[in-house]
């Protein structure tokens, strides 16, 4: 088992700040590098939305998407705050979305003063492959769009058509969990809102999952 804040650094986790507010995405990776880090995960087909919420004021902060297609998966973070190095990025699309990879995107979302809230549904692989053609060809989003973003991507998708031209994280995840086949999980952490101070207070003992999806 591996000590959550070295696994962390192996990754080059780079977090900046909350939600999507001001955010403006690095540099883009080469497809080069996008193709060689590809992780094709072994799990069904899916889609599972991600929506950060203030626990002081329960509204939401920002909303991003896992896409596990047939061929990879990824995490479409659009105008997002969290980046890895060793994870690449190409207009919002993270690629290498490992087991490792997946847990630390949640966790870095997850602190004292917010939750991350993850909705998944199990999908046809063509429309998972469907979703993550239309992340790709997106681009970077402008900040403080990211649940229009996701919303759009969503839209756009067979059984998701009512999820389209929303603009606001509980909207966008209120919606989305009254669709059939959805599950629901949060994830609560109490590391300093400093993020600083949350990745040294990843030393308290937390390790990470090997067999987690």
């Amino acid at each position: 088992m591996m000590n959550r804040r070295a696994a962390m650094a192996g990754l080059g986790a780079s977090v900046l700040v909350a939600g999507c507010a001001g955010s403006i995405s690095g540099p883009d990776s080469t497809p080069e590098q996008a193709a060689a880090a590809a992780y094709r995960h072994p799990g069904e087909p899916e889609i599972i939305l991600y929506t950060m919420i203030n626990n002081r004021t329960g509204s939401g902060a920002h909303s991003s998407m896992l896409i596990n297609a047939p061929s990879q998966r990824v995490i479409y973070d659009p105008a997002g705050s969290v980046r890895f190095q060793n994870v690449p990025e190409i207009g919002d699309v993270l690629y290498g979305i490992t087991p490792q990879a997946k847990q630390f995107f949640e966790s870095a979302h997850a602190r004292s003063t917010y939750r991350m809230l993850a909705l998944r549904r199990p999908v046809d692989g063509a429309v998972a492959e469907r979703a993550l053609k239309l992340v790709q060809s997106k681009g970077a989003a402008a900040p403080a769009l990211c649940s229009n973003a996701v919303s759009d991507t969503l839209g756009q998708l067979p059984g998701f058509e009512s999820l389209g031209g929303i603009w606001t994280p509980m909207k966008l995840a209120n919606r989305f969990e009254k669709l059939p086949n959805v599950s629901r999980r949060e994830l609560r952490e109490n590391d300093s809102d400093d993020k600083d101070a949350a990745i040294a207070a990843l030393e308290a003992g937390k390790t990470t999952q090997a067999g987690q999806p």
